[in-house]
């Protein structure tokens, strides 16, 4: 019988193949990239009973033989606090460890991006999460910006975001994105470049995968948790910088009214970091964004640990 068996890194439409990090975790091993293979009868792949991590790198500025990683504790807490939801449990402590032997393993050269991803990896066609063995693999990318650093054009999705009684939102759950991928492909195939989805009481919640802010009258504002959105880590980052700096920040409900009169709108993810918004629907938004441009400024520093005051967001790892 011939042998089935699908790599679980297909090859994507927008990235090369060389931009992915030469080794690979899964199945409890390290390997290439290329070799890293699951079943087509994987649990997972037919259920969407998965969670995803993502976390930012790159080669210190200062010392190329060190990689610094941004909140790597808080991405692993995050991803161990998903796995509960499949009935995993993976301490945090477990994840870091298998990332910093990652980091060791493939040595990156350029700012990367790496996915952690817990799944159910037993065979079988039950949609169940008991009796069905878990993994987490990890693998990586060469990354640059996801986003245009210039600013991007959003559309209001006609697809609604799921409600927390539906699904597990504090969760990265991987059945959770088909409403991104839907709202992410419609905004493209209608001319833009992301969408933001409103939630069951049409109000603001959260783009294809990242969260939404918003500045009027020089008040920072985001929807808050009871707005079904993600716990997002750079969402969090970016409100205590702007505490910080003494920006007044809220965290309440969003009208899709407010966004098209807003002084400033910006996306926040792991992979977007901070990407300003140009247009929305077909209302242009001022070109001058003096808060996002700070905030932008400000994150970047902290990643590439040039800031004294968040030493403790960034990880350093040493290559001997």
């Amino acid at each position: 019988m011939a042998d089935l068996t699908l790599s679980c890194f297909p090859r994507p439409t927008l990235l090369l193949m060389d931009s992915f990090l030469p080794i690979a975790y899964v199945q409890d091993q390290f390997l290439p990239f290329s070799e890293a293979k699951l079943s087509i009868a994987t649990h997972a792949l037919h259920y969407g009973t998965a969670a995803i991590g993502g976390l930012r790198g790159l080669p210190d500025p200062q010392n190329p033989n060190q990689i610094l990683l941004f909140r790597l504790e808080r991405h692993c807490l995050r991803l161990s606090q998903s796995a509960r939801f499949l009935h995993y449990d993976l301490p945090s402590s477990t994840i870091k460890q298998r990332i910093v032997e990652f980091i060791h393993k493939n040595r990156p050269s350029r700012p990367f991006y790496i996915r952690p991803l817990v799944y159910t990896s037993g065979l079988g066609i039950a949609p169940r999460l008991h009796q069905v063995e878990k993994s987490l693999l990890i693998y990586g990318l060469e990354m640059d910006d996801y986003l245009s650093p210039t600013g991007v054009n959003c559309r209001i999705s006609s697809w609604q975001r799921q409600a927390d009684n539906s699904m597990p939102l504090r969760g990265k759950i991987t059945a959770a994105y088909i409403a991104s991928a839907l709202a992410k492909t419609e905004a493209a195939e209608s001319g833009f470049d992301e969408a933001i989805m409103l939630n069951a009481q049409g109000k603001v919640s959260e783009a294809s995968g990242m969260n939404v802010f918003v500045v009027r009258n020089g008040q920072l504002i985001t929807p808050g948790f009871d707005q079904d959105i993600l716990e997002g880590i750079t969402r969090d980052s970016v409100l205590t910088i702007a505490r910080d700096l003494g920006i007044p920040t809220i965290e309440r409900p969003v009208d899709k009214t407010e966004l098209f009169i807003a002084d400033e709108v910006f996306l926040t993810g792991t992979a977007a970091k901070v990407a300003p918004v140009k247009r929305i629907e077909n209302y242009e938004l001022p070109a001058d964004r003096p808060i996002t441009d700070q905030l932008r400024a400000k994150l970047i520093a902290i990643t590439e640990k040039r800031d004294p005051q968040y030493q403790d967001w960034v990880d350093t790892i040493a290559f001997e």
